[in-house]
């Protein structure tokens, strides 16, 4: 057979998406079971935080003038127990809903979720109503600009790698030891199986597609990986997806942790974010051939110039998708974490983006990202700067790298064009310090967005320490 395509091809047509519900039909909500709806957010630091509202008190906000609910202006900035620079005890926000992302929630029988976006309460002289700190909103601005300016869509599939611990106190204990892959992880009848099938099933039921399950390398580790969808319906999904792993690990009386470096000489857990683009017109017959052509051949120019964005930013984007001292702990030169060197490679997890499937089906899977990140900030950082370069036209500067650029001599880098490529930062305040640097992100995200995250973030790692390495690690487990 000389075709050597492969894979499932997925196109923004094709994705499985659920229907749309027609939330005042209370004929069809009886129908799935629904008693109680969760007002769902995911803040700056990752934390999934929801109102549950009952179904009759729910009829009556969807009967209001801007259907939603209030919570406090400092939503976005509560870490922990303190709160971040910028904000205080004064002011509201009105949380207003989006219909399209309501799903049922299977992991909680009788309760459904929906997320929104933060608004103002009544109009403000710079911003009308519009919260430009709100994560969903920067991610749809960035979907938008995609279309209208470069016109592009994007679409989103993600592994999802945690580990199952039987106990956290006094020390961590996984509920198996076997290695990846192999059958020994999930023996039919053991608590793992049990959950890994009941995580299965409850996606299944909330309209999310499952591609596969699997053990994973590290003891108790395991990966859930969910098909593409458009970004913002990839990043509710994501937060749905975590949601089910940790209440029916729960359900079992065990622990699920995204903590992204647990053991410190076992590999850690990573969210492997994976991107796909699709031009919303046909390539014009007439365009002539660039010079990076030869840097990518496989890929088209949309491909091409997406991925140098994403390249090109990635020491600042690390503030984003690894947001804590221990995601820095994850990766590394050698140990197939997507190395330290912002380079792609075909099918190379030591590079930072991994280019997979056939041309006319590339996606690139972005490996320096991990679950203590809000998906909807990693998402509008990645293809925030991957819009920017496709408006730019900004062509690719380095080959594929077919070896760690770690093992590479300086010839090779040099044919490769890796020999001064950006690098992961080796701490989360380097990243914070690239991160306030970059005027472009800063343009596609919001200057104002960025300096209060960057506020956040710096509480959040001041937080998250505790008096010894081990007792950190631990408090790393609970809070992820």
């Amino acid at each position: 057979m000389s075709d050597a395509t492969h894979g499932v091809a997925y196109t923004p047509a094709t994705v499985e998406r659920p229907a749309p519900v027609n939330l005042q039909d209370d004929a069809y909500l009886d129908t799935l079971g629904i008693k109680y709806i969760r007002i769902t957010w995911s803040d700056y630091i990752n934390n999934t935080r929801y109102r549950v509202v009952p179904r009759k008190y729910f009829k009556k906000i969807l009967e209001s003038a801007r259907p939603g609910v209030s919570l406090t202006s400092s939503a976005l900035g509560i870490v922990i127990l303190a709160l971040a620079p910028g904000f205080s005890s004064t002011g509201e926000y009105h949380y207003v809903l989006d219909p399209s992302s309501f799903r049922v929630s299977p992991y909680a029988p009788g309760h459904a979720s929906i997320m929104g976006f933060f608004q103002e309460k009544t109009l403000s002289p710079e911003y009308g109503l519009t919260v430009p700190l709100c994560p969903r909103w920067i991610l749809k601005q960035v979907v938008d600009k995609a279309q209208s300016t470069a016109g592009v869509t994007y679409l989103v599939g993600f592994e999802s790698e945690f580990i199952l611990l039987s106990s956290t106190t006094p020390q961590l204990v996984p509920v198996n030891s076997a290695d990846w892959s192999t059958s020994a992880k999930m023996p039919s009848g053991s608590i793992e199986y049990r959950v890994m099938e009941e995580i299965a099933e409850c996606l299944d039921q909330a309209g999310i597609e499952l591609q596969m399950f699997h053990a994973e390398a590290a003891p108790g580790q395991y990966e859930v990986v969910t098909g593409p969808l458009p970004p913002m319906e990839a990043a509710d999904a994501l937060i749905q997806t975590r949601e089910t792993i940790y209440n029916i690990a729960s359900k079992h009386g065990l622990r699920a942790t995204f903590a992204p470096k647990v053991y410190p000489t076992s590999t850690g857990s990573g969210a492997h974010t994976n991107l796909s683009v699709h031009p919303t017109d046909a390539p014009s017959a007439a365009s002539p051939q660039r010079a990076d052509t030869d840097f990518g051949p496989t890929m088209n120019d949309h491909e091409r110039s997406f991925l140098q964005g994403i390249l090109s930013h990635i020491p600042a984007l690390c503030a984003l998708t690894l947001p804590t001292q221990y995601s820095y702990a994850r990766v590394g030169d050698g140990v197939w974490s997507g190395g330290t060197y912002a380079c792609w490679g075909t099918e190379n997890r030591e590079t930072t983006v991994r280019l997979s499937g056939s041309p006319g089906r590339h996606r690139f899977e972005c490996r320096f990202v991990d679950a203590t990140a809000n998906p909807h900030l990693v998402l509008a950082g990645l293809l925030g700067a991957g819009t920017k370069a496709l408006v730019d036209g900004t062509q690719l500067q380095s080959g594929d790298c077919v070896k760690p650029v770690v093992l590479m001599t300086d010839e090779e880098k040099a044919e490769k064009g890796v020999r001064n490529v950006g690098r992961v930062p080796s701490t989360l305040g380097e990243a914070r310090n690239y991160l306030e640097a970059d005027q472009e992100l800063r343009g596609m995200l919001g200057d104002k967005f960025v300096s209060t995250y960057l506020q956040v973030n710096a509480t959040l790692e001041k937080l998250l320490v505790a008096d010894t390495e081990e007792e950190t690690v631990t408090k790393l487990v609970n809070f992820y």
